[in-house]
This record gives structure tokens, C-alpha cells and sequence, in this order.
């Protein structure tokens, strides 16, 4: 029986990433591995023995005095506390393997040297494009944005990248600077696993060795999933609602094509886009946050998922999840969206930010016989479950490590 370190900033289902962290070492479990876990404090978190190495929390946003800002904003570029904790971990838990999946900010890169110095193999999951670009989403107030590819880590600063704020960008430019110049990923790490095709490209864009990154892609479990293929009469979109996510261009256009839209989510931009609506007109519904069984209703109800993003999308677990309910997906040619997406037979693709484009698709969609739409969501089911089922998950983590000479 082997060990694993999970390693992760939130030790709860926070946001994609840490459902994945947990999931995985589930997972890990069920295949008769050991699992420990390192992570941060904070009110929220699942119980788990480990909680006594995790490290303080820092959560940006908090009314803190000057003095623990600037601890924070030292912990963020390089986290001695996180080092001394690990190292104790370590100590008391001989894990044969470490996977880390979110850790800058919060662990900060700093945990990994020490992993190295100790012998671990390396394996992260890269959920964003952090160790590429110092902001993670290679995205600015302009839109996207790759300036720090060839240039100066000092862009954060000048376009504000990080939230929109100078002194988070900076700190994020300082961090970044720092973990350049020692090289703590890429000479640290030994794989670094990818759920998209895109992603790979991207990383190796950026100076990556291509032995380094394995393309493993999400999964569902689709025995959690009760697809209904029935196709109704209105669009769904659920998912954060940012800038990036490009809802703007899906209302235009939905009220261009004369559709009915509904919406779940909520976020930054929620009042603003409830106000376009309104000035665009058309038939559109915010339902704000809803998740589960309800969630999944409104999805097995609707005629097609649209995801209409205007970033570097990974690989959307919504496109999995949608299929698996029975659904076809519309999808922004953008990121990883394309490589999910079989156009024309479990969905259709756009022009990213392209009203008229999207809105033409719509009506494309809305005017389809019922018998084509049912069919499309049937392909999507087994699309899915033959090409990103939990088994072909496990498979493809055990043979990564067993390359690194890791036996379950």
C-alpha cells in the first residue's frame, strides 16, 4: 500500500479545483491508498486528522490591521510557515507521492523544494494557466492577454491584472519574479497533469518541456447523472457570472434570436447584466444560485447548455455534466471548450464574442426537429461515458505514477 500527500488551499468543496483535490483523493483511497492531506485553516473545512500541520489562514478580502497584511503578503510570495508544517507532515507521514493541485497564494510555491529535498515525486494538476502566467488567467481588463509570455512579469502591475488592484498585483508580480528566477516549478516539479489539449499547447507556448505535462482529462461519474434526452424549449446557462464568462454576448444574442434564456449563477457583474438585459429586452431569467438536484433539473429541462466564454476555459466540468444529463452544449471556440465539443453531433460551436454568430446558432437550435436535438443529447451521453469516465480517470493517474515509480 502506498502513500499519497494531497495538497490543496482549501480542505473544502470550495470551487472546482477543490472538489477535484477531494474527489481525487477519494479516489486514491477507494484503490487501497493512503491519503493524507495539507492544507489551510479555515472555517469551513471538511474534518480530517490532518488539520493540525495546516497552516494559518489567509483570506484576502478580511478587515486585517497593517501589520498582518504585510505578514499575508509575505506568506503569499514565499511561506516559511507552510515549509516548517510540511516538513513536519512529512516527518510523522512518508507519503511515496505528492499531488498538488491549487497551493500559490495561500501554501505559496515555497512547499515545493521541500518536497524535492525530501525525495517525493512531484505531480501537479493545473486547474488554471498559474504556471505559465503570474495572474492565472492570462486575462486583463482588455481581454486576453499573454504579455508576461516574453515580457516582464512587471505587466501585472502596469495593467493591474489581479482583481483590478495594484497592490494585489503587485504582490502577484513580486511572487511570480521571485519563482521565476529560482525556477521553483518546472525544477522542481515531475509532471504536471492537464485536463485539456489546449492547456498543453499553451504550457509548452510558454517554455514548458512537453515530457513534463500529461494530458489526463476530467471525468464524471455518470451513475450520479439521470439524463433525460427530451429536448425542452429554452437555453441554460449556469456558471459564474464574471466578466470572462461572456453572458453579455449570450443575452444579446438571445435577444437578438428571440429565445428564452435562463440563467443560474451568481457573481461580480450580476447587477450589470440583469441591467442589459433589461435595456436589450427578450425573454431572460435570473435564477440566481442553485446547485444539486434542482440544478440538475433545470439542465435536463432545457433544450441546450450554452457556454459563451471569452477566456482561456480549461476543460468545463459544465460540458461533462451537461452531457451526462442528456444535453447537447454550445460552445465559444475559446480554451479547451472546441477539443469537448464533436460540432454537430453532440453540439455547436461560435465565434467567441461573436453576437450575431451565437445568436444564428440559437435560432439554428430552436427551429431543429425534436427527434434531432433527443438524438444529439443521446451521442453526448455516450460520448461521455466512453471518453471521460472515472475509470479511464484512475487508469490513466496509476500508470503517471507507476512512471515515477510510485506502486499502488
Amino acid at each position: 500500500m502506498s502513500n499519497i500527500l494531497s495538497v490543496n488551499n482549501y480542505h473544502y468543496r470550495r470551487g472546482g479545483s477543490d472538489v477535484v483535490y477531494l474527489e481525487h483523493a477519494e479516489l486514491m483511497e477507494t484503490e487501497g491508498w493512503r491519503n493524507a492531506f495539507f492544507s489551510m485553516h479555515h472555517p469551513k473545512n471538511l474534518p480530517t486528522l490532518w488539520s493540525e500541520y495546516f497552516v494559518d489562514e489567509i483570506e484576502f478580502g478580511y478587515a486585517y490591521s497593517l501589520s498582518q497584511k504585510v505578514s499575508m503578503a509575505s506568506k503569499v510570495i514565499y511561506s516559511f510557515e507552510a515549509q516548517r508544517k510540511l516538513r513536519r507532515l512529512i516527518k510523522d507521514y512518508r507519503p511515496d507521492v505528492a499531488h498538488l493541485h491549487c497551493i500559490y497564494h495561500h501554501l505559496s510555491p515555497a512547499i515545493i523544494p521541500v518536497l524535492k529535498n525530501e525525495g517525493i515525486p512531484i505531480v501537479m494538476t493545473a486547474h488554471d494557466l498559474k504556471i505559465a502566467c503570474p495572474a492565472y488567467k492570462m486575462l486583463n481588463s482588455e481581454g486576453i492577454c499573454e504579455l508576461c509570455n516574453h515580457g516582464s512579469v512587471w505587466n501585472v502591475i502596469k495593467h493591474r491584472c489581479v482583481r483590478n488592484s495594484l497592490a494585489a498585483s503587485a504582490i502577484v508580480a513580486v511572487e511570480s519574479g521571485l519563482h521565476r528566477y529560482l525556477d521553483t516549478y518546472r525544477k522542481n516539479m515531475d509532471r504536471v497533469v492537464v485536463p485539456s489539449r489546449f492547456f498543453v499547447e499553451k504550457f509548452v507556448q510558454w517554455g514548458w518541456p512537453r515530457e513534463k505535462l500529461v494530458y489526463v482529462p476530467n471525468y464524471v461519474d455518470v451513475t450520479k447523472f439521470e439524463p433525460q434526452f427530451t429536448p425542452g424549449n429554452y437555453f441554460l446557462y449556469f456558471g459564474r457570472l464574471a466578466p470572462e464568462k461572456g453572458v453579455g454576448t449570450l443575452i444579446r444574442a438571445a435577444a437578438k434570436s428571440g429565445v428564452l434564456l435562463k440563467i443560474v449563477g451568481t457573481g461580480p457583474v450580476e447587477a450589470e447584466l440583469k441591467t442589459l438585459a433589461a435595456q436589450v429586452g427578450g425573454a431572460i431569467e435570473f435564477l440566481g444560485y442553485r446547485t444539486g438536484s434542482e440544478l440538475h433539473d433545470l439542465v435536463r429541462d432545457s433544450r441546450a447548455v450554452v457556454l459563451p466564454s471569452e477566456w482561456y476555459e480549461n476543460a468545463p466540468m459544465s460540458v461533462l455534466e451537461s452531457y451526462a444529463l442528456g444535453k447537447p452544449v454550445i460552445g465559444a471556440r475559446i480554451g479547451g471548450i472546441p477539443e469537448m465539443i464533436v460540432d454537430g453531433e453532440t453540439g455547436w460551436t461560435f465565434e467567441s464574442q461573436n453576437v450575431e454568430n451565437l445568436a444564428e446558432c440559437l435560432q439554428t437550435v430552436i427551429a431543429a426537429d425534436n427527434s434531432m436535438i433527443m438524438s444529439m443529447g443521446q451521442v453526448g451521453r455516450d460520448y461521455v461515458e466512453k471518453n471521460f469516465s472515472r475509470q479511464r480517470y484512475i487508469e490513466a493517474i496509476l500508470a503517471l505514477y507507476k512512471e515515477l515509480g510510485v506502486k499502488g
